[in-house]
């Protein structure tokens, strides 16, 4: 893991923003979207690839290709960006209704990702602890999925969660409706880490590796 970098408070634009909303009015906030999947859904349908990992990779595009989702505090309270962050993302065990927790390594190329998250999937379905890998390392972000269910609304309530800078991502069911395929996409974020400005930006380039999936055999990937 590579040590993260210390910002340089005198030339940050966002340094009051960040101490304000660390300190003076310590808040977190959360958007949910429904983001067009139509052309995304018929490419996995075409392809061999999990539509799951494909979700938690693009996640994992957007929020590396900006700092202000990558921060995180140094021991003095600092703030910081790490270089690069990984997803932590959930799998259901059906017979015990309990979900474990695993991370992969981030990778620019969708198909060794593909391949290294696909086989946590399959080789932890059956885990029966929360952590099978061990504790997540402290450069990852959180992805969870509910496939049971549509949803237009989603908020997390972290006790004590000031200190967590990392997104949190919660994804669900797609949901048909005139003619459109619809994935719901809820974000909580820190508000000393990121403004409604940074999480539009990362809504909008999600989608748009949502609408040209031709990474997801290998095609271009859609810049940011």
């Amino acid at each position: 893991m590579d040590a993260p970098t210390p910002i340089d408070l005198a030339d940050w634009p966002r340094r009051q923003h960040f101490e304000h909303y660390r300190t003076a009015v310590p808040c977190t906030y959360s958007m949910t979207v429904e983001l067009d999947a139509g052309a995304f859904a018929a490419a996995l349908r075409r392809s061999a690839r999990r539509t799951y990992v494909a979700q938690v990779w693009a996640l994992a595009t957007v929020v590396n290709r900006h700092e202000e989702f990558r921060m995180c505090l140094t021991a003095e309270g600092a703030p910081a960006v790490r270089p690069v962050v990984h997803p932590a993302f959930t799998v259901f065990n059906p017979a015990r209704e309990t979900f474990a927790c695993v991370w992969a390594r981030y990778d620019a190329e969708f198909g060794a990702f593909h391949e290294r998250a696909s086989a946590l999937l399959t080789e932890h379905a059956g885990a029966t602890e929360f952590f099978p890998q061990g504790p997540p390392p402290p450069d990852t972000f959180d992805v969870s999925s509910l496939p049971w269910t549509s949803f237009t609304g989603f908020n997390l309530n972290v006790r004590d969660g000031f200190d967590h800078l990392a997104p949190i991502f919660t994804l669900g069911r797609y949901a048909e409706r005139d003619g459109r395929t619809l994935l719901p996409l809820a974000v909580q974020v820190h508000h000393a880490a990121a403004d409604g400005f940074h999480t539009a930006r990362l809504v909008n380039e999600v989608q748009a590796l949502l609408a040209d999936p031709r990474w997801v055999d290998g095609g271009a990937v859609p810049a940011g």
